[in-house]
């Protein structure tokens, strides 16, 4: 009651139904022009073709304006009718005295709509027939156009004299039409040309118009009122208040066109979300083939159950060097055959679970070596390969993704499970196939749950460490040997080769006079060199100076943001900067480094790389500015924290931490600052300064 008592009724108005006029009222519109200027012109004639809702007015235009142009009104009758006087021109008076207008549908669904009059206390509506928008017509400029084709024409007839006698004995070809069948019928009615033959069809039918203050006008708008106003005749208006609210709120209807067109294999990703778990899981698992477990959770969405997950992805997929490959009897089902060649399903899933047995046991594969065994077609062999492999020059096929090692500590029960599951696989291709116990035997040792599987590239980044080591173990003993032979000799100076595009050698020059005992100020602390690269330089446990401190809290404000080796670089640099003899060449180990780092209100950054990452371990050390003084050092430990759950994130799940922690305060300045000081963008991720491994 308390509701109602802050509402009250402050009128109420009786609502009638008239439809004298419903089916012929029209509400024209000129979208051309503001509202403030009308057409208060005469109107010459108006005409309508009922079927189509098309009208055509024509309008007088004011040649004696001041701003009409009285040339271009005679040059464009004289264009469109030419010097001839007939009945037919356009334009009787040789000038451009009228403007014709043409009508196009604004909406094909007029039943919301109605006109209203308010009159004595009484609503009177009356519904709308048609909503037509009225634009300016330029049909003259079209017959203008054929004027001058025509007159063209008559000017070059006189030559086509000859040319005319020649046709008289063109040969006639006779052809018969062959009966129209129904597909071809239906094509030409649905085309452009038949519909607009159609449209043209229809006859004009001409109109009279009346002013506004004319007594015909005064006499329709009569009608706009209901005759009767009786309940009896009002049944429209007489509803329930459940019929009225469907009436006004209609339940929404899903139309077929209203769905998008996609091919039969393309499912949207909200399509897919309405489909149950382990529906969902095989659809992913059809289309992608070889995926992580990390992916398919973040393809299912948030807050889904990963236990749940586990148990539909073990009934449609197996488990190879971490990954999930499809089963092949999920992507060959029963009664199904091979797209290339017609093996049939069967012969095809024990071909494909030879294949993804041996990425069990090895890295690589030859595809000679399956294609021997499995005796299948080529064209079979090879789509096997590639739905989970990819071919290496000199090595065969390599397997897709690198070795999952953090699922399978993970989940050590799940990969026990699917081991018993693959040596049973083994026992049934042993037998099927008439396998000996050499030919089982993998190249390598066979890797058990929870084991390491090198892939190439790891191999290869190895090696480029192993080599960056040796070169500086070189110029080590190169700088000790030549520093204690004299103290006035030249610089010695080892330059790296770039060991690969974008990586930038180190420049190790020193003054060997002044400091014969680091090459660039920093100590290794790695300690094993000892044994692998011969001996190595004892390192120098001395308090950070003045001047270290300095360097740290100056190089910190200025980039926020730095990696361990980023830093050494960046000494060096400026160690090359000072002059012989400075207290900084006394040798800087990197824990030293570190600690005057973390004493200079800096904070290490543990970001979480992925396993696959190539990063090097000073790389994978971060250490950014935490405390500055001001008032965005909140915002700048916000940002951080992020970066230590992800090592990459998008812009907007930093702005809305940023929103929900400080509220509306943060402006699009303060982020774009804020990035620009600690992150940098690549892919449409952001990454700290320096994670970025391309």
């Amino acid at each position: 009651m308390s509701s109602e008592d802050d509402d009250p009724i402050i009128q109420e108005i009786d609502v009638y139904l008239a439809k004298s006029l419903a089916d012929k009222l029209y509400l024209f519109q000129y979208p051309v022009r503001p509202a403030a200027m009308t057409y208060d012109v005469a109107h010459l004639s108006a005409k309508i073709k009922p079927k189509q809702q098309k009208v055509e007015v024509e309008l007088a235009i004011d040649s004696m304006s001041p701003n009409y142009c009285r040339s271009k009104g005679e040059q464009i009758a004289l264009n469109v009718d030419g010097t001839t006087t007939d009945e037919s021109n356009t334009y009787s008076t040789k000038l451009m005295d009228k403007q014709t207008f043409s009508s196009i549908q604004a909406t094909t669904n007029t039943s919301r709509y109605a006109a209203a009059v308010f009159r004595k206390g009484e609503l009177h509506l009356t519904p709308l027939h048609g909503i037509l928008q009225l634009r300016p017509s330029f049909s003259y400029l079209d017959k203008a156009d054929s004027k001058h084709r025509e007159r063209e024409a008559a000017n070059e007839g006189g030559d086509s004299s000859q040319d005319e006698a020649e046709e008289d004995v063109k040969q006639i070809t006779v052809r018969f039409s062959r009966p129209e069948s129904e597909q071809a019928r239906q094509r030409r009615v649905q085309s452009y040309e038949f519909l607009q033959k159609k449209h043209a069809e229809e006859p004009w039918v001409h109109l009279h118009y009346y002013g506004l203050k004319d007594s015909r006008s005064e006499h329709e708008r009569q009608y706009l009122f209901c005759q009767f106003t009786g309940m009896a005749e009002n049944t429209e208006l007489i509803k329930s208040p459940s019929e009225y609210l469907a009436m006004l709120m209609p339940p929404p209807v899903e139309e077929e066109f209203a769905k998008p067109v996609c091919p039969s294999n393309v499912l949207s990703m909200a399509q897919l979300r309405s489909l149950p778990l382990g529906d969902q899981v095989r659809t992913l698992m059809k289309n992608v083939k070889v995926m992580p477990f990390a992916n398919l959770m973040g393809f299912l969405g948030h807050g889904t159950d990963s236990t749940a997950v586990l148990r539909c992805i073990q009934q449609v997929a197996m488990l190879v060097q971490g990954n999930w490959v499809i089963k092949s009897d999920v992507l060959y089902p029963k009664d199904s055959c091979s797209p290339h060649s017609g093996v049939p399903a069967e012969v095809l899933c024990r071909g494909r679970d030879y294949v993804m047995w041996k990425f069990t046991q090895e890295r690589w594969v030859e595809r000679k070596a399956v294609a021997a065994v499995v005796k299948l077609p080529p064209e079979d062999v090879k789509d096997f390969m590639e739905q989970m492999s990819v071919t290496r020059i000199n090595r065969g096929w390599e397997f897709l993704l690198p070795h999952d090692g953090e699922f399978i500590k993970k989940h050590p029960d799940v990969a026990q499970r699917q081991h018993m599951l693959w040596m049973g696989i083994q026992a049934k291709l042993e037998k099927v196939f008439k396998l000996s116990k050499e030919d089982m035997m993998p190249k390598k040792q066979n890797p058990q749950p929870g084991s390491v599987v090198v892939s190439g590239e790891q191999l290869v980044t190895k090696a480029r460490e192993n080599v960056r080591e040796n070169y500086s173990v070189l110029e080590r003993e190169l700088q000790q040997r030549h520093g204690a032979q004299s103290q006035d000799l030249e610089a010695v100076r080892v330059k790296q080769e770039p060991l690969s595009d974008g990586e930038e050698p180190m420049d190790t020059s020193s003054s060997v006079g002044h400091n014969n005992a680091a090459v660039n100020g920093l100590y290794s602390d790695d300690s094993s060199r000892d044994s692998v690269n011969g001996p190595c330089l004892l390192r120098a446990h001395a308090a950070p100076t003045q001047e270290l401190r300095d360097f740290v809290s100056s190089i910190f404000r200025k980039h926020f943001v730095l990696t361990l080796s980023e830093l050494k670089r960046l000494f060096n640099l400026h160690l090359a900067s000072l002059p012989p003899g400075h207290s900084l060449f006394s040798g800087i180990s990197d824990r030293l480094l570190q600690e005057t780092v973390l004493d200079s209100k800096c904070k290490q950054i543990l970001v979480p790389f992925p396993p696959q990452s190539s990063a090097e371990a000073d790389e994978q050390k971060v250490f950014a500015l935490w405390e500055m003084g001001d008032s965005f050092d909140q915002h700048r430990q916000l940002l951080l924290e992020i970066f230590m759950k992800n090592y990459r994130v998008r812009r907007n799940l930093i702005q809305g931490k940023l929103t929900q922690e400080f509220g509306d305060n943060v402006t699009k300045a303060d982020l774009d600052r804020l990035l620009k000081e600690c992150c940098v963008s690549y892919g449409g991720m952001w990454y700290l300064k320096g994670t970025v491994q391309s």
